[in-house]
């Protein structure tokens, strides 16, 4: 893959508003797009794979390959909790010729578009309403209700970030979100 075709789909909105379902969509519909696993140091949920769903590293291990130089972009997302996009993760997705995907926070999606510039694609889903966004977060029964305070607190923060963004979908109905995202996509990779 030539480097003016090494394009990248940058997919943000807060917890819960659906990029994750989307993202998957996209994928079974489009095999040439291949998912950039992000590196974090939380602690996996049930049933997270290291190398599958992250690569988790502790915060030691996080600190060095920053100080290393080998990340594209990280963030402090929650207090202790480190996200990043690893230079090596995006080389190994070009290599086999693929389109890479990102499904990362905001801050760290406009990071990545100032990166990439007119090679990347950034779309930013939004929710209905914080509420919605809230029931979504509840139905997951991943978290405390003290950590979906939280991640309801930094969605309205994250709210603010949807127009640095190329495109914003309303996901009021995943279908018509899934149909919208997949469209907008195929027409960039196509260009």
């Amino acid at each position: 893959m030539d480097a003016e075709n090494r394009k990248v789909i940058i997919i943000s909105s807060p917890s819960g508003g659906g990029k994750t379902t989307i993202m998957h969509h996209l994928m079974e519909h489009l095999p040439e797009l291949e998912f950039s696993i992000s590196a974090c140091s939380r602690s996996p949920r049930q049933g997270e794979i290291n190398g599958k769903d992250y690569y988790f590293l502790t915060e030691d291990e996080f600190k060095k390959n920053v100080a290393e130089g080998a990340f594209l972009e990280h963030e402090e997302v929650y207090a202790g909790k480190f996200y990043g996009t690893l230079k090596s993760e995006v080389q190994r997705i070009w290599s086999r010729g693929h389109y890479v995907i990102f499904d990362v926070d905001v801050v760290g999606g406009c990071r990545l578009k100032d990166y990439f510039k007119h090679r990347a694609l950034s779309i930013f889903i939004k929710p209905p309403n914080i509420e919605v966004l809230r029931e979504r977060l509840l139905l997951r029964q991943t978290e405390t209700p003290e950590a979906i305070d939280v991640r309801v607190s930094r969605a309205e923060f994250e709210l603010s970030y949807a127009d640095k963004y190329d495109m914003i979908i309303l996901n009021d109905s995943v279908e018509k979100a899934v149909e919208q995202t997949r469209k907008v996509v195929t027409q960039f990779l196509e260009k």
